[in-house]
């Protein structure tokens, strides 16, 4: 089994760490640490679960995440077969609240760098032209040493500071009660669901994975991950949908049965509710004119 990357330790003598890691896939480990995260997607395709949001990423798919707000991407299935030949390529960078040291976000001259990074508590996302920026910022960043590295970071946070295209990833009612020592098991239940999801999955399945009662688990499950198990379920049915409708050349009835839904208008009604508009209405702003 494929170990998950140590992401909370810097090492005492650095101010921050930037890796550059292309792997078969994303580490697949649901998580959360004492470090700020910046990471950008290069190469690679699958679901990003942050928070209570759930949503599909592919290339250029950038986000700054706050202190302790779990998370994970996890690459589609396909990348888990070596036969498909595919792989992935990412750059992250994690940095702790004292980075500047003691207080130093307190002074006047890191008054905006501040407010972004309590805006980072519920994640965000970076889209439009700061995209682009930062994206070619921290592929520089990467051949960076000593203080030119620290003026490059700062220099990201400053652009991100002053940027209108952040926007927040989890709701604003949303609360962590990620506790560490039960990765292993919500790991374990978040891969069978993204294994499965095309499936029928009943609550008996999960529960005896978790080595508990269908009312136990349910009351877990809600109490980890601040929404229902049958709603996070409806969740990786929507992100696939998601998926396939911007990047696929499939009917709503193909879309349907790839993410697992029992009905046409049973998958029309919960991609309006969660989406806002209807699946073709969402086909067609990814449809490029003639």
């Amino acid at each position: 089994m494929k170990k998950p990357l140590q992401k909370s330790k810097i090492p005492s003598n650095k101010v921050f760490v930037i890796r550059e890691l292309r792997e078969s896939y994303l580490d697949k480990y649901w998580h959360s640490h004492e470090e700020y995260q910046l990471n950008v997607i290069l190469k690679g395709r699958g679901t990003r679960y942050i928070g209570d949001h759930m949503k599909p990423f592919k290339e250029g798919d950038l986000v700054l995440t706050g202190p302790n707000l779990p998370h994970v991407w996890r690459s589609d299935n396909a990348y888990f077969d070596p036969a498909n030949g595919l792989d992935t390529h990412d750059i992250v960078i994690y940095f702790p609240e004292s980075f500047l040291g003691k207080d130093a976000l307190q002074k006047e001259e890191f008054e905006e760098i501040a407010k972004l990074l309590a805006r980072a508590d519920r994640g965000l996302e970076v889209t439009g032209q700061t995209n682009k920026k930062v994206m070619k910022m921290m592929k520089e960043l990467v051949h960076l040493k000593g203080g030119a590295s620290i003026i490059g970071l700062l220099e990201i946070l400053d652009v991100l500071a002053h940027s209108s295209e952040l926007h927040p990833i989890t709701n604003t009612d949303y609360k962590s009660n990620y506790r560490a020592h039960e990765k292993d098991k919500i790991s374990e239940i978040l891969e069978y669901v993204l294994k499965n999801f095309k499936e029928k999955i009943t609550l008996s399945d999960v529960a005896s994975i978790a080595n508990m009662s269908e009312s136990a688990f349910s009351r877990y499950f809600k109490t980890r991950v601040n929404k229902s198990f049958s709603d996070f379920v409806g969740d990786v049915r929507i992100s696939n949908a998601r998926k396939l409708l911007q990047d696929e050349d499939l009917n709503i009835s193909q879309v349907c049965y790839e993410s697992g839904f029992p009905t046409l208008s049973n998958f029309n009604k919960q991609f309006k509710d969660r989406i806002g508009k209807t699946p073709m209405a969402y086909k067609k702003d990814f449809i490029e004119p003639m």
